[in-house]
């Protein structure tokens, strides 16, 4: 029988704090399109979609961000997790530093407004219709750029 604490254990909703426990509660959200809220203060102050590219820890050297295209989460930037577990079993996490509070979920892609059923987690989408390939080969040692 041990007579250390016992660890803490969650059901569906949590107040974590320990690096460790933030990061596996976060780490299911590495490559998913989320949508993100930002507030200070109470007041809501950016919104988006974006695609969780990195989440990392023990590097001070890495910012946290939240854009439309890429989201990385330095676990480091935040003194606690809270997360929670709605009706239709996804989870809600949020990020809490001092005053302000980065709300994170799966985006309800797939999703068609005023239907009822649960939103599909799905990549996000980019469209590269618009880009051109271009190759770049090198000169061959022979060659110089008068004779092309």
């Amino acid at each position: 029988m041990s007579l250390g604490q016992p660890a803490k254990f969650f059901v569906n909703s949590g107040l974590v704090s320990s690096r460790t426990d933030v990061y596996n509660l976060l780490r299911p959200l590495l490559k998913q399109t989320v949508s993100y809220r930002y507030y200070r203060g109470g007041v809501l102050v950016g919104h988006g979609t974006g695609w969780v590219e990195r989440i990392v820890s023990d590097h001070p050297e890495i910012s946290t961000y939240f854009t439309p295209l890429s989201i990385c989460i330095n676990i480091d930037s935040f003194e606690h997790l809270e997360f929670e577990t709605r009706p239709e079993q996804l989870l809600v996490y949020t990020l809490v530093q001092a005053d302000e509070r980065v709300v994170v979920e799966y985006a309800p892609v797939g999703a068609v407004e005023g239907e009822a059923g649960p939103a599909r987690q799905q990549q996000l989408a980019f469209d590269t219709g618009d880009y051109v390939q271009m190759e770049l080969s090198g000169m061959s040692s022979g060659e110089t750029a008068e004779e092309e």
